[in-house]
Order: structure tokens, then C-alpha cells, then sequence
């Protein structure tokens, strides 16, 4: 299963992103491979500090991918920096797929 979904920074968090994600990233990734995800791939959209994320997993939900990420990550890690739900969690939104 191929899914996107988008997240946004706040203005000006662009590095403390990148930072903060390459210091959870090994621990996210086997996680994520535990759990029967193959692939995610993060794209910065710098003019709207939208993150544009594509994931190819086995999982059977993506609801499964949300308590995946937020287990493997920690809710509060990344509040600070991005838009987030009132638990913390990152506000993430699925995007319509189209297959050609």
C-alpha cells in the first residue's frame, strides 16, 4: 500500500526539523520496518513549510502508522515545531491517491 500525507512546520523551524529528524530517525526507521512499513520518503515544500510524506508499507491501517510513528518518536518531540493535534501528536493529513 502506497499512502501520502502532509504535516507543516512553523516558520523558521525548517533546520530545527532536519536536526530533530536525523536525531530519531534509526530508532523511527526500525520501527517502522518492525511493523511492516517499507519505505518513507519526506519532501520540504520550503514556501508553505509543508511536509509532504510518501510511505509504502504492509501495515494493515494507516491509524496503525500514526500510533507507529508517535510510539517510535515520542508525541511531545517534535510539538514545538509543527502543527499538532491537543494530544501532541503531529497533524497529519491523508492525500487523495491516484494510480496510473
Amino acid at each position: 500500500m502506497i499512502k501520502g500525507f502532509k504535516m507543516k512546520l512553523y516558520p523558521g523551524m525548517e533546520a530545527e526539523y532536519e536536526k530533530r529528524h536525523n536525531q530519531l530517525w534509526p530508532e523511527m526507521k526500525d520501527m517502522i520496518h518492525e511493523h511492516g512499513g517499507k519505505n518513507y520518503t519526506i519532501f520540504l515544500d520550503r514556501e508553505t513549510l509543508t511536509l509532504l510524506v510518501i510511505s509504502r508499507s504492509k501495515m494493515r491501517s494507516f491509524g496503525q502508522r500514526a500510533q507507529i510513528l508517535n510510539q517510535a518518536s515520542g508525541r511531545d518531540f517534535m510539538a514545538d515545531i509543527m502543527e499538532t493535534n491537543p494530544d501532541n501528536s503531529p497533524v497529519s493529513i491523508d492525500l487523495k491517491t491516484y494510480s496510473i
